[in-house]
């Protein structure tokens, strides 16, 4: 028997009546695109594999407080977008209960004063996942947020528990810091090929 592929609207649906088969659809749906998000917070695929999961416990036991646009064009992307703030989210608190928060400085704009730097203009995909595996924890998750989930800093501090300006100095020394790895990169790449 084969199974009949099912539409998102009729995923969540199914999901929010606790139906099974609904939720192994969803899971098969969107488990690539939750790993994608962990992976950019999270360095290793079976740490990513167990973030994953916890995202999928959060999307079941929340389901019904999604609300679908009434534009049903926009399902998709505001569904995924409900799922990435769910990935995000709970890649952070694995990462507070692994650090001690004593990583979280309170850093001041004035010691580090921050630098509007574009590193990822020239790379594709793979190369800034790379790239960002080489930063360190705090700075690889400021830099997702701000530059690639679109949070701002206010929100960013709210959800690290750490000062606005703390978020300012950690992306700026993220985008410092992607800026020597990506020469470093380069530089290498051309004695490899020269």
């Amino acid at each position: 028997m084969i199974k009949k592929i099912l539409d998102v609207e009729e995923i969540i649906k199914g999901c929010k009546k606790n139906d099974n088969a609904a939720k192994e659809m969803m899971y098969k749906s969107f488990y690539g695109y939750l790993m994608g998000i962990i992976l950019r917070y999270v360095k290793n695929s079976y740490d990513g594999e167990e973030l994953v999961n916890d995202c999928f416990i959060k999307i079941f036991k929340n389901i019904n407080s999604y609300q679908p646009p009434a534009n049903k064009a926009e399902l998709q992307k505001t569904f995924k977008g409900w799922l990435a703030r769910i990935a995000s989210r709970t890649a952070i608190d694995k990462l507070r209960t692994l650090k001690n928060q004593s990583y979280l400085d309170d850093i001041t704009e004035e010691e580090h004063p921050s630098n509007h730097a574009s590193v990822t203009s020239d790379l594709n995909v793979q190369d800034i996942l790379k790239l960002l595996n080489e930063l360190p924890d705090t700075h690889r998750l400021v830099f997702n947020l701000y530059e690639i989930e679109g949070f701002a800093h206010d929100e960013i501090s709210k959800m690290m528990s750490i000062p606005e300006s703390s978020s300012r100095v950690y992306l700026t020394r993220a985008k410092n810091k992607l800026r020597v790895l990506y020469t470093n990169t380069l530089v290498n790449s051309y004695e490899r090929n020269g």
